[in-house]
This record gives C-alpha cells, sequence and structure tokens, in this order.
C-alpha cells in the first residue's frame, strides 16, 4: 500500500497550516513504518536521528500515533529565526554562497515561525523556560501522546550517528514523579533514501537507578540501538546531522566504533 497523508492535522488548524501541511507532504520523501510492534502500548518517547529537516518532518508527516515533537524554540519566534537557521543549516555551506543562505534565513522567518507554531510541537530553550518544555512533555505523556526527540548535537559519535545531549533523559524523571510511571524510549531510524522509518526496541527507564548513570545508560542504548537498526539495513547513503556537503554524507556501513 502507497503511503497516505495521515490525519495529523486536524480540521480545526488554521486553513492556510493545512495547506502548507499538503504542500510539504506532496513534495517530501515519502514513508513506510517499520517496527511498529516495538511501539509499547502506552505513551513513550521516540529518539532518533535527526537528518537534517527530514526526520522532523516525516515524523509530523507520517507517524500515526498522536505525537508532539520537540522543537527549537528559536525557530518558533520569527526575530530569533535568521540566526538561528543559518547557524544551524547553513553555517558549513561554501563561503561563496553563504551570502544567500543569509538572505534566505530572514525570507524564511515568518514561514518558519508559522508553521512550527501550528504544527505538532513543543518548543525547547536551553535556560530556565526549558522547565516548561518538561511540564508541557509530562502532561502530554499522561494525556497518551508520544513524545519525538531528535537529541544530536555537533560532535561525531560512530560515523552514522552524532553524539546525543544527554539532559532529555530528565523528561523520564520528571514523568515518574508526577505520575508513578517509568516512561519507555524507543530508538527510531529515519532513512530518507529507503523512504523508511524504523523502530527498535524500547528500553524503560529506571527510577531506582542514580539520576546520572541512568542518563548515560538510555543514552549509550539509544544512540547503539539507532545505529544497530541503520546498519542493519541495505546500503544507502545516511542523511547526517550538520548540513555538510552532499558528497561527504557517509553510508551506513561507514559505522566506526564509538569513542568511549
Amino acid at each position: 500500500m502507497q503511503p497516505t497523508v495521515k490525519a495529523n492535522i486536524g480540521k480545526d488548524s488554521p486553513k492556510f497550516y493545512r495547506l502548507i501541511y499538503r504542500i510539504i507532504w506532496a513534495v517530501s520523501p515519502k514513508y513506510t513504518l517499520h517496527g511498529t510492534e516495538n511501539l509499547p502500548d502506552e505513551s513513550c518517547v521516540l529518539v532518533g536521528n535527526h537528518c537534517q529537516m527530514y526526520g522532523p518532518i516525516a515524523s509530523e508527516l507520517y507517524l500515526e500515533r498522536l505525537h508532539y515533537i520537540w522543537c527549537i524554540g528559536e525557530m518558533m519566534n520569527r526575530k530569533e529565526v535568521p540566526a538561528y537557521a543559518f547557524q544551524d543549516f547553513w553555517s558549513m555551506k561554501p563561503k561563496a554562497v553563504r551570502w544567500f543562505y543569509k538572505l534566505l534565513s530572514y525570507v524564511i522567518a515568518p514561514l518558519a515561525e508559522y508553521v512550527f507554531s501550528n504544527a505538532h510541537t513543543i518548543p525547547v530553550r536551553h535556560d530556565a523556560r526549558v522547565m516548561t518544555t518538561f511540564r508541557t512533555s509530562v502532561e502530554k505523556l499522561n494525556a497518551g501522546a508520544d513524545i519525538v526527540i531528535f537529541p544530536e548535537r555537533a560532535e561525531a559519535y560512530n560515523g552514522i550517528l552524532w553524539q546525543f545531549q544527554e539532559h532529555f533523559v530528565d523528561l523520564a524523571k520528571l514523568y515518574h514523579r508526577r505520575t508513578g510511571k517509568a516512561v519507555c524510549f524507543v530508538p527510531m531510524y529515519t532513512a530518507p533514501r529507503l523512504s523508511g522509518i524504523y523502530f527498535g526496541e524500547p528500553v524503560r527507564y529506571n527510577p531506582e537507578a542514580p539520576e546520572d548513570e541512568e542518563r548515560a545508560r538510555i543514552c549509550g542504548v539509544l544512540l547503539e540501538a539507532v545505529s544497530d537498526l541503520a546498519s542493519a539495513l541495505p546500503e544507502h547513503t545516511v542523511v547526517p546531522y550538520p548540513n555538510i556537503p552532499k558528497n561527504q554524507y557517509p553510508k551506513n556501513t561507514d559505522r566506526k566504533t564509538a569513542s568511549a
């Protein structure tokens, strides 16, 4: 069966946003979900490779369960979009064309604010406001929705993935404190070149373990699990976290031993 646009967009969404949603669906790669038997019956936290904008877009369009995606708060404020977008998306472009991308970062600012503010997103700020991110995420989890997180940062891990920012795991601590439940983290690999989203076996948070050790354990398990999902697939080009030149994109067979 061919993938079809999902009912992630409600009739209560603005008409213009619904139009943008369908345009993005029409021009984006079409994805099939694999390994959905690994998704627990309860709400969970999906953790995957960012692969630039492909990961968030694929999740918004194709994840069938109710979900909310962590989105950097700067992309939801038109005054902050240009600086963040250029640095995160295009700062590694050749010097000769960087002027174009600096201009583009200003052009897209109003549209970015509109789209990210109307999508299934939860804004993330790397300051005291991050507690609002956690509280909102706990509310969504408790209401039965999944949370989707792409925690890679600009430090290579093993040739397929970049290192994870570990503190997203703290969401599990707050969720347990508020509900008494231990949430599952599910590894997810998005492969635009294979038109697939792949889910691995979940790892459950252990509230009895020391906080730092549990944070490191879950990140380590997820990094390896997402890498395993990629390595097990037919050879393909991996869309990496940083926006490097396409001739530098790795293959899923380029996996290296992770550094300690």
